[in-house]
């Protein structure tokens, strides 16, 4: 009774209730976003999971990581994307080559076939973001929740930072 009395009396949120709230609103903005891109009809012949292996590597010097660098990048586990791989080398969408500066270590190289596969997706996929992201805020506010989803990320100086 006493915590809804001073509720009403508080005209401001805490900044822990606003951090809170804020980071509600976005967790689940992303799980919406995710949610629909999950159910779109672009994943075909890979998935989303599989798409986000071929569109690090896109993005990496040469086409090319080794696969602790490519496991930093992907939400998976090491067992997880060491067998993705798997199935992606025997789609041809990926080659495994020896580290030439760690023998025990593999290099993830996308082969031009992955990159027309990543290059087709990418290109519907660029279109959904645009319809579901783009359509539903200005560009004002576009380059506001960039740049404040930029800053959040670099503030978590305890991690890790690779892209």
């Amino acid at each position: 009774m006493r915590r809804c009395w001073r509720r009403k009396k508080q005209l401001l949120p805490s900044d822990t209730e606003l951090s809170i709230e804020a980071w509600e609103a976005l967790f689940r903005s992303q799980v919406a976003l995710m949610r629909r891109f999950t159910a779109d009809d672009i994943w075909d012949p890979i998935g989303m999971r599989e798409y986000d292996v071929l569109f690090t590597l896109s993005t990496s010097p040469n086409r090319r990581l080794r696969l602790h660098e490519l496991n930093d990048e992907i939400l998976l586990s090491q067992p997880s994307l060491s067998r993705m791989c798997d199935r992606l080398a025997a789609l041809g969408y990926i080659a495994r080559e020896p580290d030439p500066s760690d023998k025990r270590g593999t290099v993830i190289c996308l082969t031009d076939t992955g990159a027309d596969v990543q290059t087709t997706i990418g290109r519907k996929h660029a279109a959904r973001i645009r319809r579901y992201v783009g359509d539903a805020l200005n560009t004002d506010e576009l380059k506001t929740l960039q740049s404040l989803c930029t800053k959040l990320r670099l503030a978590q100086t305890d991690i890790r930072e690779h892209t």
